[in-house]
């Protein structure tokens, strides 16, 4: 297993288990696990039964957090998992300027009369217009791709461009329904890491390009989005808008970005899902991933791969890339 880096701030959600154990809800915090299905007069069975009690259930977690007598577990001893199964995932793309930038000059066409000084200027301004006078691009991810910090990815057969996305994902306290952008934040339980994984080659249909994307095929096989290590309480990361999003392949640093480079915020994405969804405590808001893909360095994901994504104060995820037999 990765090294268990911390998360900051004094707690954190997970989910665990012990050798041959079934996973139990745990609370993070000084390097040591509780139960939190024995210490909670409400036993949860799963950490999304605690965030749907979010606001009961944090000043709870900070009391336990410094009753040493309690039975708290080494975190070395146990198996990490998501941390949390969410009911909806709200997946935004094309939300990094720099990225959209990236990918508008390498595909420009090959007639393109323009610079590519020019170019770049010329879809800057484009992106500036857009955050600042459009709408968030959000589709809907299933719950089934998700998996564990550390387990393997299964690769299927038929992804003939696998690639990774890693993500800040904004985790929901409580039902969101047509909230302002100024409510947002405070509909919040905390964030975790997620690698949303896409295969290029089928994003868009081939068929019919008219259909334009096809997300079910090229996002939604089982185990593309490994979650975790942590759900980190909003109240420890401050300003999600300031947060260093690093993915490394193989320990070569491919993505490097803080979320500043977001064109809509997280609060600008929960705001803009509520108006149509009703959010629900547990659900994730994944909140689109920086420059540096492997479709932009021209390597695509491939058996024995390794991926280790971390985002300030949120811990590191390791994962192995495995190859589906044919």
């Amino acid at each position: 297993m990765a090294t268990l880096a911390q998360p900051v701030g004094p707690i954190a959600l997970g989910t665990f288990s012990a050798e041959g154990g079934e996973p139990f809800p745990g609370l993070l915090a000084k390097g040591r696990v509780l139960d939190l299905s024995r210490a909670l007069t409400w036993a949860p069975s799963e950490v999304r039964a605690v965030v749907e009690r979010w606001e009961e259930s944090l000043p709870v977690l900070h009391v336990l957090a410094d009753e040493d007598a309690l039975d708290w577990r080494p975190l070395t001893d146990l198996r990490v998992h998501a941390p949390l199964e969410p009911r909806q995932i709200f997946q935004s793309g094309a939300n990094y300027r720099q990225h959209v930038i990236d990918l508008e000059v390498a595909h420009r066409s090959a007639d393109d009369p323009r610079t590519v000084e020019e170019a770049r200027a010329e879809i800057a301004a484009i992106m500036d217009r857009r955050a600042a006078e459009d709408l968030p691009y959000v589709f809907i991810g299933l719950p089934t791709t998700i998996a564990g910090p550390y387990d393997d990815v299964v690769l299927p057969a038929w992804a003939e461009q696998p690639d990774w996305e890693l993500e800040l994902a904004a985790v929901i306290a409580e039902p969101a329904y047509r909230v302002s952008v100024e409510e947002a934040l405070g509909y919040i339980a905390g964030y975790t890491i997620a690698n949303d994984l896409t295969d290029r080659a089928t994003v868009f249909r081939r068929d019919m390009k008219a259909i334009g994307t096809d997300w079910l095929r090229s996002k939604n096989a089982p185990g593309f989005t490994p979650l975790g290590p942590w759900l980190v309480p909003a109240e420890s990361i401050g300003d999600p808008g300031d947060l260093r999003v690093t993915l490394k392949l193989n320990g070569e640093t491919m993505q490097d970005e803080s979320t500043k480079d977001m064109l809509f915020g997280v609060a600008r994405l929960v705001s803009y899902i509520s108006q149509t969804a009703r959010l629900l405590p547990g659900d994730l808001v994944l909140t689109g991933s920086p420059a540096g893909n492997g479709i932009h360095w021209g390597r695509l994901l491939r058996d024995g791969d390794v991926m280790e994504g971390s985002i300030t104060g949120l811990g590191v995820q390791r994962t192995r890339c495995v190859g589906e037999a044919l």
